[in-house]
Parts: structure tokens; sequence; C-alpha cells
């Protein structure tokens, strides 16, 4: 195997992107062209009764200003090190716009730089972290809105509707414009932070009000270097956008807290500005991502883009093809270097297992925690989603995974079980109902811990009081023979209640009645629950079965199940409290045996709550069973 060598070094990709003939900035983009026409850039004094003295900012008004006309009007906020004069001396945005204006790519508009130190000492002087300067940056909202516009309307031929009127600004600017922008959306319909500083304002503050923002913005955007050490200022915001579904951009670019990512976002706003925009064609904007929560740590490969899309990128030299295959096979390209990358399509919600093809040889990522799945230890990928928030860390009590081994007289093996206990079990003093959980065929044990995130599930779920404190057991299900026939899934059952409950019951502090003991599992683990628990609904008050169900055409095995629930359906619906099916839609594998299933529980009269969410026979899907089943339980 030829030696796959993990890049830990960033990569610094410059590509086109096709939204709205919108492009990351070419060569030369900031530099002076003497062959076309030029803006105009000058001074202007203005008296500010917020602060009580005449300040100064600079106005661009574009190519062939003319004062019979009327100009939206741009308001462009500089960094807490900076004044009137920082855009102009280090961004250069007078020649940005005089390029973009020849080359027929922006609306004719007015830029003011203001200064955004709203003090009667304005200068970039001494301490600019002192307490009275960097409240002079809070103080120029009123200063904005109260001195400065009024006087730029005065002055200049501009258009004064809140839609002619873009507030955006860099690092501690990117602050101001997000907050005075969001905080006045009758002024300025067009709003935006670059690498936006901790003075931004925590989202529920800054947009209390999401649906003001749908009614009422024309354009948002949110951008950061992918290098940035303040990235966290726009990802929070992003988020919670996101989350209430808010139109808006997330952008993220090779780079840090500096003028090159500056000047790249000016380029990139000022082409959207004043114009209709389409931000279904902006979602494939960004080129580079976040690493994904699963890499090891430093990776930074792969990297989840903001539209979900994975860029993947690792060296190999002397390999002659490398692949992803994660459900679909990607190939990557190599370039000079002997680096290898490929940027996905759109990858679902949640977590996903795939695998590297190096040469046709399918290995491990070295730059991705392993998980057992597929019958052998995998790469995992998590996408996050708005959805996500219910397995999130969060502070809230945690309780703790515990690893239990005992042997068992049934396998003649020692075995491994995962235990989860809830918060305070160890000082309550109280015994507790059970949630026996199962994995799926070519997992185990360790699946719904390291994949399910079931510890952080529950966590949440009790600190929401949405379930009762409980404890989960986690069984290796793999058994002898084949794992869907009749002698392995009498061995479980054997397993199970034999030597799995009673090593519990003797090591915890549990009840033992059927009421207090549910028993759930997916995929391979819903047959085990089919079979050990229909036939023993006077152990388990509780059933879930997710992305499951008898198969169709194995009649030597399903008849005597099937006959014997019809025989006993009084029993079960009596004894079941919750007797809960779940799929991932119709893409799920096991969805047309499920549905052939129900049909058979519906003639014979057994009762069953059903349950669809969308996603296939996936970790997704199963996270949100775990979620929604342990809600039914033990009330």
């Amino acid at each position: 195997m030829r030696k796959v060598i993990l890049i830990l070094g960033a990569v610094l990709i410059w590509a086109t992107s096709n939204a709205q003939n919108v492009k990351i900035a070419p060569e030369g983009f900031d530099v002076q062209r003497t062959d076309i026409a030029r803006g105009k850039i000058d001074t202007i004094s203005y008296d500010s009764k917020t602060v009580g003295v005449t300040r100064k900012a600079l106005v661009y008004t574009p190519p062939g200003y003319d004062k019979s006309k009327k100009y939206p009007v741009l308001y462009l906020l500089h960094g807490i090190g900076g004044d009137e004069l920082e855009w102009f001396r280090h961004g250069t945005p007078h020649i940005i716009l005089d390029n973009l204006y020849a080359d027929g790519k922006i609306a004719p508009m007015i830029v003011v730089l203001p200064n955004g130190r709203a003090m009667k000492d304005d200068r970039a002087t001494g301490d600019i972290m002192a307490r009275d300067k960097v409240e002079a940056f809070s103080t120029f909202e009123r200063d904005l809105l109260d001195d400065l516009i009024p006087f730029v309307e005065q002055k200049y031929a501009v258009k004064k509707g809140r839609e002619q009127r873009a507030l955006f600004g860099l690092s501690m600017g990117g602050g101001q414009a997000l907050n005075f922008g969001l905080g006045n959306m009758d002024v300025f319909a067009w709003v935006g932070g670059f690498s936006s500083a901790p003075n931004t304002r925590a989202p529920e503050q800054l947009l209390p009000d999401p649906q003001e923002a749908k009614d009422k913005l024309k354009f948002l955007w949110v951008s950061c270097g992918d290098q940035d050490g303040l990235m966290h200022n726009s990802k929070r915001t992003h988020d919670y956008l996101k989350k209430y579904d808010v139109p808006h951009v997330f952008y993220l670019e090779p780079g840090g807290h500096d003028f090159k990512v500056w000047k790249n976002d000016l380029y990139m706003v000022t082409q959207l500005l004043f114009k209709d925009v389409d931000y279904h064609a902006l979602r494939d904007l960004s080129v580079v991502g976040f690493p994904a929560e699963t890499n090891v740590r430093r990776a930074l490969y792969p990297q989840v883009l903001p539209n979900s899309k994975v860029l993947f990128k690792l060296h190999a030299p002397e390999a002659r093809r490398v692949q992803i295959d994660l459900g679909k096979k990607y190939d990557l390209k190599k370039d000079g270097t002997g680096s290898w990358s490929v940027t996905t399509d759109s990858i679902g919600e949640g977590f996903h297992y795939y695998s590297l093809l190096i040469d046709g040889v399918a290995v491990a990522d070295p730059a991705s925690k392993t998980f057992y799945g597929m019958g052998r230890m995998a790469s995992g990928i998590e996408i996050p989603f708005v959805g996500g928030d219910y397995y999130a860390v969060r502070d809230v009590p945690h309780g703790e995974i515990r690893i239990k081994r005992y042997f068992s007289p049934v396998t003649r093996s020692w075995r491994q079980c995962y235990v989860y206990v809830p918060h305070g079990y160890d000082q309550s003093g109280e015994d507790y109902p059970v949630l026996y959980l199962m994995h799926g065929g070519g997992e185990d044990e360790t699946g719904w811990a390291n994949q399910g995130k079931m510890d952080l599930i529950l966590d949440n779920l009790i600190a929401d009081k949405r379930a009762k404190p409980m404890l989960v057991v986690m069984l290796d299900g793999n058994m002898s023979g084949q794992p869907f026939s009749e002698t392995p899934l009498k061995q479980f059952d054997r397993e199970l209640k034999e030597v799995a409950i009673p090593f519990i019951e003797a090591n915890f502090r549990v009840k033992k009645d059927a009421n207090s003991r549910a028993l759930a599992g997916l995929s391979m683990g819903g047959i085990q629950t089919l079979y050990a628990g229909i036939k023993s609904t006077d152990q388990f008050g509780y059933l879930g079965v997710f992305s499951s169900g008898w198969f169709a055409n194995q009649n030597e095995l399903t008849d005597p199940q099937y006959a014997y629930m019809k025989e006993n359906k009084d029993m079960i619906n009596a004894n079941l409290k919750t007797f809960w099916i779940s799929m991932g839609g119709k893409e799920d594998i096991a969805h047309n045996n499920c549905q052939i299933m129900m049909a058979k529980f519906d003639e014979m009269g057994v009762k069953y709550e059903y349950s669809e969410y969308p996603g296939g026979h996936t970790w997704p899907v199963w996270r949100m069973d775990l979620f929604n089943f342990a809600q039914r339980l033990f009330n």
C-alpha cells in the first residue's frame, strides 16, 4: 500500500463561481488601470450633534457622477485600529470600484467611508482598546443615523429610501454594520459584516425577530477568512440565521484577518448591491469550509462547506487513482505536488460512513476518526444541520457511558456492553427504568454511543424534562450464524434474557417490572427486538423497531411469528404501553418489508404507532428515532 500522507497545511483555491456571474477576485482586480474612467474620492466635514464636534469622512462618487441623477449609497466601515482613511489606504476601494465600473459589473453608487469612532478625539492613536474608545464605536450608531446620513443626503444626489442604503464593514466595523443594520432595518435594506469582531451582538440580541429580516432585508451577507481567529462571531451569526431560515449569504474564503480577505469581500459584495439577489444561485459561493467535527486532531480536511458539500484533500504522490466512497464514488484530481482533491455534491445531514479508495483498495482516511460499521473500521463524517440541536453538546447536566464486561454462558465468551447512566445516578439511591438498545448489522455495542450520540440525546431530553431519567444498555448483538436467521435470533433471545438482563439488574439500581423495561433496535436490532420482544410483553412494556421489519420472503421464519401474534394479539395490545415502528422514508432499504409487516399487523388487529423521518437507512434517521421513542418511555 502506497503511503497516504494527510496534508495539514491550508489549501488556497482561487476559483470561480457561476453564481450571478460573481467571481472570486481575479489577479489585478485591485490594480489601478490607466485606460478607464475614474471616480472621485473627497474628504467631507459634517457637524455631529451626537459628538459635539465637526467630524470627517471620505466619499467616493462613481465615474460620470451626475448631480441631476440619484444614486444609492453604501456606507463602508473600518476596523478598531483604523479611521476614515483605513479603507482608502489599505483597501483601495476607489480602484476596485473603478475597475468594476469599467467592466460593467456594478450598479452606480456612492460610497461613504466614515470614522466609526464617534468621540471628540477620534484618531486611532494611543490605546485603541481603551474603554472610552471602544464605547465610541457604539456611539457611532447615533452619529451615523442622526448626523452623517442626513448630511450625505443633503449634499449629494442620493436616493433616500431604505432600499437605497447599504451598510457593510470589516472587523469592528463588521460588528457595527450587523448591529446597526439589523437594528435599523427601516433605514438599511442591504447589510453585511466582513470578519466581524466580538462587538457583534449575540444572535438573539442581534435579530430578536427573524421574521422582520425576512420581510425587510434585500440582502444579508456574513463572511470570514477560513484562518481568521474571529471566525466564531461570523459562524454563530450564520448558525442563528440558518436556524430561523433567514435568507443570507455565508461566505468562507481562503485567508486570515487582513485586507486580502476584505478587498475580496468588497469585490464580491458590490457586484450584488442594489440589484435583484438570487440567494439560491449564491449557495455555492464558498470554496473552503470548516474541518469536519469527526476529523482527528489538527486535521484540516475533509472540510464541510456552508452548502454541505465536502472538500477532501490528501497527499498520495505515488497513487495512480484515488476515490472517496460516500455511497457515491468521487474521483479525486491530482495536482503537480502529488496532492489529490475533490468537492462532493451536497451531503445529507448527520453522520455518514466513508472510505478512501487508493488504487482500488478501501482504507480508512487518516484524517478522520474511525467507527466500527460496515463490518469493519471505517471513516465517518458529521454533516451539521439546523435540526441537530437535540444532539448538540449543551450546558446541561451530563450522564456518562460505562463499559462493563461479563462472561456469557450462551456464547461461551467474554462480552462487553455499554451502559448509559443519567446525571445524578450515583447520588440518588433510586432505581431507574432501563432501555435495552440494539445496533444494526455490521456494527456493535459502540454504535449507539459513537455514531448515534445517544448520551447527548438523552442528556438533553432529560434536562428539558421531555424524557424520564433512565439507564440505556447497549449490547453486542452479533451472534454466530447468519444474522437474520432463526439460530442467531434464538441465541440473542437467550443472551438478552438469561445473561444481559440479570447482569444489569445485579450490577445497577434498576426497576425490574415490565413497565420499567424497554427494548428497541435499528435494522438487525429491530428484527432482534421483534423476535425477543413480541413473545415477552410480560417482560417489556415498550418496543421500538427502527428501519426494520420481518423479511417478506422468509416465511419459515416469519409465519410462526405472525401466528403467535394473531393468537395473542389481545395480550400484546394490553401489555405494550408503546409499540413504535419507524422508517427512514421510501428510500429506506427496509421500507417495503416494513409496509408488508404492518399490513399484517393491521389485519390481525395488533396496535402500533408508525413514524417516518426522511433520510433512508442512516444514522441521522436513527438518532431522530431515539429522540422520539425515548420521550414515549416510562410515563
